[in-house]
């Protein structure tokens, strides 16, 4: 199982660095799932793993020219805050028996799975749907960037981020390429960095909170960080737009198992 876990590490990695977000929605999951770490754990995790591997691709665009810093800027303030407040003082007080009747026990685990499940659908959705083609320079994005709607949408994605632990890629993506009017690939450099600054902010809410396995995540990094260099390089000869409809097509299908799994078994 460890061979098959550090394989979908390496996928991850390819996956994030291509589509600016959406392979990091996989780690949880494979934390969870293959590894048989609890899910309070694996978020953390992975928002360690995810904002380090975003940190590495968001570099390589940036150097390109491929990444609106200002607009990450900009979205990351009321975005990593939320994270870190979610992180440090909202999930550390949800109870582990968050409901029970005489015939229901909800748990804190089935909460964040079957939360973590539905924005997946979420994410299926915002990748199975065609987007415009975009090609405006950098300078004319920056004159007409809607900056409440970037604000009110880095709320909402931090909140999410804290909560079940993924990069929020899968929302900021659609947020800049169609409020915001990025180029795909721009949008792509840019959700990097933003993913980067929430995830290791939110990591930084855990630190404290529970023993790490540095050796573990680490090894799990290793795979994650190789698997966005060949994506980087593949990113030259690959069509985001064809690309995001296949994993959006994977994400719903897993995200339908999951959510299967957690309500009825």
């Amino acid at each position: 199982m460890e061979i098959l876990g550090y394989t979908f590490a390496f996928c991850i990695g390819i996956l994030l660095s291509l589509l600016g977000g959406g392979g990091s929605i996989l780690t949880v999951p494979v934390l969870v799932y293959i590894f048989q770490i609890q899910p309070n754990f694996a978020t953390a995790y992975s928002l360690f793993i995810v904002g380090i591997s975003s940190l590495a691709g968001s570099v390589s665009y940036m150097r390109q020219g491929m990444a609106s810093v200002k607009t990450a800027l900009f979205f990351s303030f009321p975005s990593f805050v939320m994270v870190f407040v979610m992180r440090k003082f909202v999930v550390p007080i949800i109870p582990d028996i968050v409901w029970q009747t005489e015939n229901l026990v909800l748990h804190k685990n089935t909460l964040t799975m079957t939360c973590f499940a539905l924005l997946m659908l979420i994410a299926s959705y915002s990748m199975i749907k065609k987007q415009k083609k975009l090609t405006e320079n950098i300078d004319a994005i920056n004159k007409r960037i809607n900056y409440p709607i970037i604000f009110f949408e880095g709320l909402i994605v931090g909140a999410l981020t804290g909560f079940v632990g993924v990069g929020g890629g899968f929302l900021i993506v659609p947020v800049l390429t169609f409020f915001v009017k990025l180029p795909m690939k721009m949008a792509v450099g840019t959700s990097l960095l933003i993913i980067a600054i929430n995830s290791c902010f939110g990591f930084l809410g855990d630190l404290g909170q529970f023993p790490i396995d540095w050796v573990f995540i680490l090894k799990f990094l290793a795979f994650a960080l190789s698997g966005v260099f060949i994506g980087i390089y593949l990113a030259k000869y690959t069509n985001n737009q064809q690309l995001k409809p296949v994993f959006g097509w994977m994400t719903l299908t897993l995200g339908l198992a999951i959510l299967l799994k957690e309500v009825f078994f």
